[in-house]
């Protein structure tokens, strides 16, 4: 079930984010990812966050601000489930269009955007980490 998120779920969500970034992003320090931690919580507490749910455990969670998909992340025991897809199709159900940037070396992601409908509209460097990152953009 997709829901928006509910403040007490928090720690959930902080514990998901941690993990995948860190497991995923292995070319970036994991001190990149402890570093950011309290902004990131603080932002996303902010932020129009929607959080697939089984029972009462939070399996993934999507983050926007306005069309820009800030984060998408499912626990890696939950990945491949389809869980990603459908976070995805319930903000392309809320919005004509959605633009997000993914690091060029996290080749799964992009994969799954391009599934996704997603286009790469344009190649850039991320100023914190300095790895080459995609702006890729969907439209209904």
């Amino acid at each position: 079930m997709i829901e928006k998120l509910n403040k007490k779920d928090i720690n959930q969500i902080m514990n998901i984010w941690i993990k995948e970034n860190k497991s995923t992003h292995y070319y970036i320090p994991e001190a990149y990812w402890d570093n950011h931690f309290e902004e990131v919580k603080k932002e996303i507490l902010k932020a129009e966050i929607y959080v697939y749910k089984e029972k009462e455990e939070v399996c993934g969670f999507i983050g926007l601000s306005r069309t820009y998909i800030a984060g998408i992340f499912v626990k890696k025991e939950k990945q491949s489930m389809g869980i990603g897809s459908k976070l995805i199709e319930y903000c392309k159900s809320k919005y004509p269009e959605l633009i997000l940037s993914v690091y060029a070396k996290n080749e799964r992601a992009i994969a799954f955007y391009e599934r996704e409908g997603f286009k790469i509209v344009k190649e850039e460097i991320d100023k914190e980490t300095n790895e080459k990152e995609y702006v890729m953009v969907w439209k209904q």
